[in-house]
């Protein structure tokens, strides 16, 4: 039977006239709750999923980088020099790699020569399951296995940060490249992502499963308004340190928050950093209920997310709205929110696995409905993280 791999060899070999040495899987994410407290110094729950990106590669004796995606055919071989720091493109998917790569130059690592390499992806693109992250942790996992670098894998997920960052221009936090890097087969992640400390929570879900609902609607991190909320919760932190001694708002329970929230003269910076806060606590109580196997506390919690995310932060939208508000109402759904940063991308649902048909139905239907076209739904079972999958 033709795997993955074997069709990603034969494009290699089409596109390169030679054979890849190695084949590599990073997968996607999902957040079960904790959203747009990554950069606000607070805890998140994401976990990877077995969507992802598919990649071969091999080593090249000169200085070239030679790069082709299937899923981008029309970019053709993207080609540049290992060495080369300069900008792509606007909008070249290779720049992600050359961000990574700086990133690990600057951690010290060499590179004498360059490689070839072919990706795929299954993660549908613009849906906020971080195909962009899933793509830096590839890079990361292809350089260390390629070139034997001694590089810890919170090294790997630090590089793929500074290349969203500094050289793609997202103001991103870290809790994409962690899941993706540090994820494991049903357990989700509970990273405090101020002090990098993490927890591997068995989910353990009985009778019910995660399902995806993807609103069809791309969704453009560097051009949404992502950069936007960064420095509006940034500007929270600077009211409140007029009293408080603090340089995150993850560092705030929701009492002190509600007791000095008067010191934020902003009326959307208020309610931008109450979401922060009470989010972050959310995300505490969320994994203490599934600890418990409290589900139906587990979905509340989920449900109260999005409302924040709606309400307060402003990054849902008529298309996410449609989805986690239609699902909270179906029998057999204990809750459901907006996952990744929201302005499209999408939604999951908490649902008993004898209800995932009427969800898919019912959901569908109404999202029809309001919005003018149909949602896709996908089962998300929780994987492991970017690894080498072996040699070819």
């Amino acid at each position: 039977m033709t795997t993955i791999y074997d069709e990603l060899a034969n494009v290699y070999h089409t596109q390169f006239q030679t054979q890849p040495t190695d084949k590599f899987f990073s997968p996607g994410r999902i957040n079960l709750i904790g959203e747009h407290t990554d950069y606000n110094g607070g805890h998140v729950f994401p976990a990877a999923i077995t969507l992802g990106t598919y990649g071969v590669a091999g080593k090249r004796t000169d200085k070239l980088v030679k790069l082709y995606s299937t899923n981008m055919p029309e970019a053709g071989v993207i080609t540049f020099e290992i060495d080369d720091e300069s900008k792509l493109p606007h909008g070249s998917w290779g720049n992600f790699v050359k961000g990574v790569l700086q990133a690990l130059r600057g951690y010290g690592n060499q590179f004498e020569t360059g490689f070839e390499l072919v990706i795929s992806g299954n993660i549908p693109n613009g849906s906020g399951l971080s195909s962009s992250s899933s793509l830096e942790l590839l890079i990361g996992v292809v350089a260390k296995k390629l070139y034997d670098l001694k590089v810890p894998r919170l090294q790997l997920v630090a590089s793929g940060q500074r290349a969203e960052n500094d050289f793609v221009g997202v103001n991103t936090g870290i809790m994409d490249q962690f899941a993706i890097g540090f994820g494991e087969a049903d357990h989700a992640i509970y990273l405090d992502t101020n002090t990098m400390i993490y927890e591997m929570i068995p989910t353990h879900l009985g009778d019910h499963v995660i399902v995806i609902m993807n609103t069809n609607k791309r969704r453009e991190l560097a051009d949404s308004k992502y950069n936007e909320r960064v420095r509006e919760t940034q500007a929270a932190v600077v009211d409140l340190q007029q009293k408080l001694n603090i340089q995150f708002l993850g560092q705030l329970d929701r009492a002190t928050f509600d007791q000095n929230a008067a010191l934020i003269t902003d009326e959307t910076v208020r309610r931008r950093a109450r979401h922060a806060v009470y989010e972050n606590e959310r995300t505490q109580d969320a994994v203490k209920a599934l600890q418990a196997n409290d589900l139906v506390g587990f979905g509340q919690l989920m449900n109260a997310s999005h409302q924040s995310l709606k309400a307060d932060y402003e990054v849902t939208g008529l298309e996410l709205d449609t989805l986690a508000e239609t699902a909270q109402q179906v029998p057999g759904v204990l809750g459901a929110r907006m996952t990744g940063a929201g302005f499209g991308g999408c939604a999951i649902a908490l649902v008993h696995r004898d209800a995932v048909a009427t969800l898919e139905k019912t959901v569908g239907k109404r999202y029809e409905a309001v919005v003018g076209y149909a949602p896709s739904f996908y089962a998300a079972n929780i994987g492991t993280g970017a690894h080498w999958v072996g040699e070819i």
